[in-house]
């Protein structure tokens, strides 16, 4: 097992590493840019490397002023949490040249996946269902027509590099696929500086689906079960549950016996999450995230496992401490995310925490680096907070959602808690009939965000 740790990341996540760590007996390193020097994750860990001034790119995701932290303090190992280097293939190779251990899947992993058009050719060969596409890239704006035509509109034109709903493009008719087709490899090339785009059948009312796997790197690997992240706002999440309110007992099994034999077949290592669209009872993959999800908590809640702990027990070379055999549900969990967020329009919402009371109870957990007279700094993602809970049934977690939404005190800055007291007044969201496009159409009738 390792001794030291170093956590190349910040706010929550850092100090959700941090936790799982401690408890195990590991040493931590926190890294932080100059504007985190007061950050929880710094105060929690054990030790503390500046790398860098405020921006991203020169702290966070600065590769030698990591590696540099690892050598200085002798961490062992770099856990990434998610975003950030968490799924950058070259870090991930220049951390095994410096013989440290990387606490993810490997290099090959990370890249394959990471390619869109690549990963949706390796699932369809290993046998998990893919929505209908094009073969490839698609170079020409003649070839995109004629694939819209064969397919049958609406369709959707994705950058090959794509994330986050960044180059993403909905082309309804023959008459919208020029625009989509150069906007989308746009913002491509600007945000991941590759225009190569691949379209896609696009399905008009999917929920979307996410199975969690976890593997051990030997050929073995399970699932637990499945997240439903179909609340979203610009193909961003907001609210996620498991498991799904849509997919039966008998689904769950086969979808994750699916993803589950398909991670072992590649010998993949630690935790990822296969992300489908769900619709009329069949599954589509559309991508593979190699890393920890920001909404794994929901799956430990009701499996009762500890997702960072495995990683890290995993990524030292011990078996994993469950089997599918052993992995059961136990009631039902939903993850909020809170955002300094100002409302109707989701503008940032940085500034200085002049009060924070985090809930609590049965049940109820806050995943949040914040504290009293914490700075948000302006400089990073808006997720200041997730506020997850766990009940014995769905109408018991969205009871206790809603006490604890009550108790949450956030003073000082806006925050999107004002949305889910709203959502959770909604019939569809209380009886989980929604789907990826329920959240938008709602936010643009009631709040005018469209």
């Amino acid at each position: 097992m390792f001794e030291k740790i170093l956590i190349a990341n910040r706010g929550e996540i850092a100090l959700r590493v941090v936790r799982a760590a401690r408890e195990m007996g590991i040493a931590t390193v926190a890294v932080h840019s100059t504007a985190d020097s007061d950050a929880m994750h710094v105060r929690m860990a054990d030790e503390s490397v500046c790398i860098g001034p405020p921006s991203g790119a020169q702290s966070y995701l600065s590769v030698p002023a990591i590696i540099a932290a690892c050598e200085v303090t002798g961490a062992e190992a770099i856990h990434p949490g998610y975003g950030f280097l968490s799924e950058n293939a070259g870090f991930v190779q220049v951390v095994e040249d410096h013989d440290l251990t990387f606490i993810g899947p490997t290099a090959e992993h990370i890249r394959i996946m990471g390619d869109k058009i690549t990963a949706k050719d390796t699932m369809k060969k290993l046998g998990v269902p893919c929505v209908p596409g094009s073969d490839g890239g698609v170079a020409t704006l003649e070839e995109a027509k004629r694939l819209g035509e064969e397919m049958g509109y609406p369709v959707i034109i994705k950058a090959t590099a794509g994330g986050g709903g960044r180059g993403m493009k909905v082309a309804q008719n023959a008459g919208e696929m020029e625009k989509a087709f150069l906007t989308a490899r746009a913002e491509g090339k600007s945000n991941f500086g590759n225009d190569e785009v691949y379209i896609e059948k696009y399905l008009t009312t999917p929920r979307h689906i996410e199975i969690q796997v976890f593997g051990d790197g030997k050929g073995r690997a399970v699932h637990l079960g499945e997240r439903d992240c179909s609340l979203q706002r610009r193909h961003q999440k907001v609210f996620e549950e498991a498991p799904g309110p849509a997919i039966s007992a008998e689904e769950r099994a086969a979808i994750g016996k699916t993803c589950a034999d398909a991670v072992a077949r590649i010998n993949y290592t630690g935790a990822g999450t296969i992300e489908f669209l769900y619709e009329n009872g069949e599954f589509y993959f559309i991508e593979m995230n190699t890393r920890l999800q920001v909404e794994h908590p929901v799956t430990e809640a009701i499996f009762g496992v500890d997702l960072v702990r495995e990683q890290i027990r995993v990524a030292s070379g011990m078996e994993m401490s469950f089997q599918q055999e052993d992995l059961t549900i136990n009631g039902h969990s939903i993850e909020v995310r809170i955002n300094a967020e100002k409302l109707p329009n989701f503008a940032p919402c940085p500034g200085r925490i002049t009060q924070y009371h985090a809930p609590g109870g049965l049940g109820v957990r806050m995943d949040s680096a914040l504290y009293d007279g914490y700075s948000i700094p302006p400089y990073y993602d808006s997720l200041i907070g997730k506020l997850i809970v766990h009940g014995r049934d769905r109408p018991e977690a969205l009871a206790r959602l809603n006490r604890a939404l009550g108790e949450l005190i956030v003073d000082g800055v806006d925050t999107t808690v004002p949305l889910f007291h709203a959502l959770l007044q909604e019939e569809d969201v209380l009886t989980g009939n929604y789907n990826i496009h329920w959240l938008e159409h709602w936010l643009e009738t009631n709040l005018g965000d469209g």
